[in-house]
């Protein structure tokens, strides 16, 4: 039942990534998705032709405005982009954040199996912090910006109707 009514909300879903050994994995799991190797910069998508974009750790792999602004482009009025993001820390102001984290990270640890995946690393983040909560008030007005536990921050922006 929860199947049906969420197929209905969410019709097709796309997932988008240059990493081929990436989308090849995420093609073996259950599920209705279409994934396509591309960079959501060069990809052909047409403006306005998603109801929801969702970037995941994906953003400081990329110059940020400009993914910022691409992603912006692609949601539809009314329509909704979510990142959740990993941005590079300004000591010796981040000093307490960047300690819990550690602290977090190990406590999640002790309790989890490491997940391998095959996708490039690329650390640390070129963008801080606040270069990321400056750059969401330039190009997102409106947005909603949050810094997380275990190095992460979050943007909401609903695009205007």
């Amino acid at each position: 039942m929860l199947a049906r009514e969420l197929r209905r909300l969410v019709p097709h879903v796309t997932g988008l990534d240059p990493h081929e050994p990436s989308i090849e994995q995420a093609r073996r799991q259950p599920g209705d998705v279409e994934y396509v190797v591309g960079d959501v910069l060069r990809h052909p998508f047409e403006p306005g032709s998603f109801d929801v974009v969702a970037c995941v750790a994906t953003l400081h792999h990329m110059d940020a405005a400009a993914g910022l602004a691409r992603m912006r482009e692609l949601v539809r009025p009314g329509g909704v982009l979510v990142v959740i993001g990993c941005a590079r820390s300004s000591m010796p102001r981040d000093l307490p954040r960047e300690l819990a984290a550690v602290a977090g990270n190990a406590v999640l640890r002790a309790g989890r199996t490491y997940w391998e995946h095959p996708s490039p690393v690329l650390w640390p983040p070129p963008v801080t912090y606040g270069q990321m909560r400056e750059l969401a008030a330039e190009l997102l007005p409106g947005s909603v910006y949050r810094r997380h536990l275990l190095w992460r921050y979050s943007i909401t922006w609903r695009a205007p109707s």
